[in-house]
């Protein structure tokens, strides 16, 4: 009976539709995790599937290439998710217009800190100018930030991981950090966590009555990129 699940599992594990299906998998679970602790930022739900398959691969003995031949499908739409968020900045262009100074000035400041404070650190580490060249994106959408590591001389697989890294622990600490400066404005919170990558970044929801909730369809709120 064993030899015979064996041959089974060895079998499946080289086809794409079943990676896929666990990757779905594992974030339907994570997602659910998520909801039924209250929406807690520490248990992003990316973070918790990356974690469920990580321990599946390395229990199984699955190297990444044979995964990835299922999980492409899913890495592929990051390319028309991205481009999908140009949607709702449309609608609400007259809300971004009104606010377009502020937003440019926090959007310089935010992006030469994350990029001039990870480099300058791992600098003086002693950090290779390839690794420099993977680090210097990474606060940019996933599939932008691999197509310009590539041509400045960087690692676009290391950067990936950096991206999604940075932005699972932006996840997890954005809204705490807001809350504990006491910064309400949704366009203020919406925009702070989109500087950061958001990559690995669940749609923001309020769990709070002290200020609303913004609408679904806010440029505002921070979506999955």
């Amino acid at each position: 009976m064993i030899a015979e699940f064996t041959d089974i599992w060895v079998y499946l594990r080289t086809g794409p539709l079943l990676w896929l299906t666990v990757a779905l998998a594992a974030y339907v679970l994570a997602q659910w995790i998520y909801e039924r602790a209250g929406l807690n930022p520490l248990l992003n739900p990316v973070a918790i599937a990356v974690v469920l398959l990580v321990a599946l691969l390395t229990s199984t003995g699955t190297d990444y290439q044979t995964y990835f031949e299922g999980a492409q499908f899913v890495h592929f739409l990051l390319g028309p998710a991205t481009i999908a968020l140009a949607v709702p900045l449309y609608s609400h262009f007259g809300k971004v217009r009104a606010v377009i100074l502020p937003m440019l000035v926090a959007l310089l400041a935010g992006a030469l800190t994350a990029v001039g404070t990870a480099v300058g650190v791992a600098a003086l580490f002693g950090a290779s100018f390839e690794t420099l060249a993977s680090l210097a994106p990474k606060s940019v959408t996933t599939p932008i930030a691999m197509g310009i590591s590539e041509r400045i001389g960087g690692l676009p697989s290391l950067t990936a991981v950096l991206v999604i890294l940075t932005g699972i622990l932006g996840a997890m600490l954005a809204t705490p950090v807001l809350n504990a400066l006491g910064i309400r404005d949704w366009r203020a919170r919406g925009f702070a966590a989109g500087v950061r990558p958001t990559a690995s970044a669940p749609r923001a929801r309020s769990t709070s009555t002290r200020w609303p909730a913004p609408s679904p369809a806010s440029p505002w709120v921070s979506t999955a990129c």
